[in-house]
């Protein structure tokens, strides 16, 4: 999909929905914290009607990292635009409500995530799928003091799990330090030699990567970390830090970035150097149509990353009943007719179906019956979900999703990898 097309698509898709929201936001009635009225009820929360409720999104429509954000308000748009299609969402309390979603452009930028944060709390009911964790983080404190639930946001840093640091948070994807404990574990069960250099972005996304993958490895006297660096999410090249690294002639690089032009220059570059090792990449940053096959990811022993959720450009996606109601609903709803190069459309996509079920749970229209609702889902397995994987918001400090398979790139998609084989 081009970059123009895309913003096209990006464009209605938010104009419309927007427009939607403000009409359903108008007719909100109460405040953050519930009060009884005259009969009893408790006092519906901002954004909540009793034939609708309202969702906003602050995320990066535009930028490097569009592609990942658009798809975190398509995947959700189009769940929720067929079930409004076919009457609405039916609530615990008996009734039954349209889902409608306000959408923000933050470009990934912490201040302007924090401004449409600010811009949409009054509005809506609760705020969920947005992409980043510097740009989450942001508005957290906020939140939490404005006590706006953070629902299903898609970040891997623990602190949104974390019930005592973040009382109104709760992320989807699994943790940073689960990717990349899953990948050192599966390099040391190799049993062979190796060694690894990092390049990690310099904020709490590399951290958590980088935490997660010394702790896969610790007590493996076959794996060496021979150098590590970082990066900027701000820097626009890493060709620097790349020449150092292939100098340490590591047969490993461990990547952790989250900037999609970013990740495509390293492959290039890499293979520039004459260094070619086997890769680790993030979830988020590891499409094969977007990333891979631009950057010549084919030249190396082995691309690896984990993953929760099916993959949309699977040969046998479309023939499934949820992967062809996916692809319809992206397409009738969402304005998104390709196939998703990025995994977060089907991540938001399930962000919707467990909203649901959370919905499904609410006897009282507030946010706090809702925050008390989001932590009660359990062995709830989601649409489009890899076998083994499913939602659980019930232990604290971890996200909806805590498990993780370790996949390989084979030249087209990626394939379950069970060893390591390069």
């Amino acid at each position: 999909m081009s970059t123009n097309r895309r913003k096209m698509r990006v464009a209605s898709v938010v104009a419309g929905i927007g427009i939607v929201a403000v009409l359903a936001a108008g007719c909100s009635r109460g405040g953050g914290t519930p009060n009884s009225t005259e009969d009893g009820a408790a006092e519906a929360s901002p954004g909540i009607t009793d034939t609708s409720i309202t969702l906003g999104i602050t995320t990066p429509l535009s930028g490097p990292t569009a592609g990942p954000g658009t798809c975190t308000v398509a995947g959700i748009t189009a769940y929720f635009g067929a079930k409004n299609a076919d009457g609405g969402v039916e609530f615990g309390d008996g009734k039954t409500r349209t889902v409608e979603i306000e959408a923000l452009d933050d470009e990934y930028d912490p201040q302007k995530a924090k401004a449409n944060y600010d811009q949409l709390k009054s509005s809506v009911f609760a705020m969920t799928a947005g992409l980043g964790t510097p740009t989450n983080r942001a508005w957290r404190e906020a939140a939490i003091a404005d006590e706006v639930p953070q629902a299903l946001i898609m970040s891997g840093d623990p602190i949104f799990s974390d019930q005592q640091e973040s009382p109104w948070s709760l992320g989807f994807v699994p943790i940073y330090q689960n990717e990349g404990q899953a990948f050192g574990e599966l390099l040391a069960s190799s049993g062979e030699d190796h060694t690894v250099a990092i390049l990690s972005q310099n904020d709490d996304y590399g951290e958590g990567y980088v935490e997660g993958f010394k702790t896969g490895i610790e007590g493996a006297d076959n794996i060496e970390i021979v150098k590590e660096l970082t990066y900027e999410a701000t820097d626009t090249s890493v060709d620097a830090q790349l020449t150092e690294l292939a100098g340490s002639g590591a047969d490993v690089f461990f990547n952790a970035m989250s900037i999609t032009p970013l990740v495509i220059s390293s492959l290039q570059k890499t293979q520039e150097l004459g260094w070619l090792p086997s890769w680790f990449l993030p979830s988020n940053t590891s499409s094969p149509s977007a990333i891979l096959e631009p950057g010549g990811a084919s030249a190396f022993p082995g691309v690896y990353t984990v993953a929760f959720a099916q993959s949309a450009a699977a040969p046998t996606f479309a023939d499934s009943e949820d992967g062809a109601a996916f692809l319809d609903g992206l397409k009738e709803y969402a304005d998104y007719s390709d196939v998703p190069a990025f995994p977060h459309c089907v991540w938001s996509y399930q962000v919707g179906a467990t909203l649901e079920q959370v919905f499904a749970k609410m006897t009282e229209p507030t946010r706090d019956d809702f925050m008390e609702q989001l932590r009660s889902i359990s062995g709830y397995t989601a649409p489009l979900m890899l076998e083994g994987s499913t939602v659980d918001t019930t232990e604290d400090g971890l996200p909806a999703v805590s498990t993780v398979q370790v996949q390989k790139y084979n030249g087209k998609g990626y394939a379950p990898a069970e060893s390591w084989d390069e």
